[in-house]
């Protein structure tokens, strides 16, 4: 946002004031601990062992993140059955899930402890496949969503903002996500203000990897399955996924130092890790408290968050379906922060 666009601190704060908090519950005192900061924050051994990128193992998971696309096609083409149409467009959409998700990591430098190799994977390759300009416009406005979440620079105030909310308005978000409306909000500005140098070097960026994607489905033999099994997975079905474990992260929340005010922590299943929050993301408050922490020590981080106090039982919500429901129930709970 430019200099002269900015909207006046104050004038933030009443949004903030109306528009979120809605599931904020007031936070136990924590003074810290041998292995913790007041804030959370792991002490200098522990964030030392921490943020250890383990590089091998992140190797095998990109690489495997990479073939699942592709056996997906695989198996949809060589069985050619109805039913494995219909499963392999839901996949597909899980894939491309897992995909942004290693692209997220890549966008907090933490997916390779090699500088170049972190951003030649993870931001330029998969980048651009995921529907982005493998450039680094998203890790740009991600990080303004991490130093002040829900602040005057967060990318996503809209989308966690006004929960609890009414089922009719949680149905009517994702019905829009279903019939594509969400995926044409969020292309169309590739295809504005091409005047400017800037924008026209993201959209190119941004048709170059869709082309060299579908030219991967024409030499497999199958070019038509890039608009039935790539393109319309991203916008009829990953967009859902997108949404439910967005606001599963921070809906209802608010604008807080404390990341247990900005940011919820939900029980993670081996059912959520397979198909919504894979790599460690499910982990979310704990990647808050330290987003330098690779998503492989993510869990450790979290187990020290509750066993030393700074997280209480009574904060971890059970699973998502309990997160969703309370969220879509249109009763709020006070705002206490």
């Amino acid at each position: 946002m430019a200099d002269g666009d900015r909207r006046p601190e104050s004038d933030h704060d009443d949004l903030v004031a109306t528009m979120t908090g809605g599931m904020t519950r007031e936070a136990p005192r924590f003074t810290g601990s041998e292995r913790l900061h007041a804030d959370g924050r792991p002490r200098r051994a522990f964030r030392d062992a921490l943020r250890r990128v383990p590089n091998l193992r992140n190797a095998v998971s990109v690489a495997g993140s990479l073939a699942l696309p592709v056996a997906i096609v695989w198996a949809a083409a060589s069985l050619a059955h109805p039913l494995a149409w219909a499963a392999a467009f839901p996949m597909m959409a899980i894939a491309q899930n897992r995909l942004f998700i290693i692209h997220h990591e890549a966008a907090h430098r933490v997916l390779f402890s090699n500088r170049a190799l972190n951003d030649l994977i993870g931001i330029n390759l998969i980048g651009l496949i995921t529907f982005g300009s493998g450039s680094h416009g998203y890790r740009i406005g991600h990080l303004q969503h991490h130093r002040d979440e829900f602040g005057p620079d967060e990318p996503d105030f809209l989308l966690y903002s006004l929960y609890p909310i009414p089922r009719a308005s949680m149905r009517r978000k994702l019905v829009r996500d279903t019939l594509g409306v969400s995926a044409f909000r969020i292309l169309r500005p590739r295809f504005r203000r091409l005047g400017e140098a800037r924008h026209r070097r993201m959209t190119a960026s941004f048709l170059v990897g869709q082309a060299l994607t579908f030219s991967l489905f024409a030499l497999a033999g199958h070019p038509w399955l890039y608009l039935l099994l790539w393109v319309a997975p991203w916008v009829f079905a990953y967009q859902v996924l997108n949404r439910l474990r967005a606001i599963a992260e921070h809906g209802g929340m608010t604008r807080s130092g404390d990341r247990r005010h900005t940011t919820h922590h939900v029980r993670q299943s081996w059912a959520a890790r397979l198909m919504m929050v894979p790599c460690g993301v499910g982990y979310h408050l704990a990647h808050h408290v330290d987003m330098s922490v690779p998503w492989r020590n993510l869990h450790r981080l979290h187990r020290a968050l509750v066993e030393d106090g700074y997280l209480p039982a009574d904060r971890i919500w059970p699973d998502y379906r309990s997160l969703w429901r309370t969220q879509r129930s249109g009763d709020p709970r006070p705002a206490t922060t």
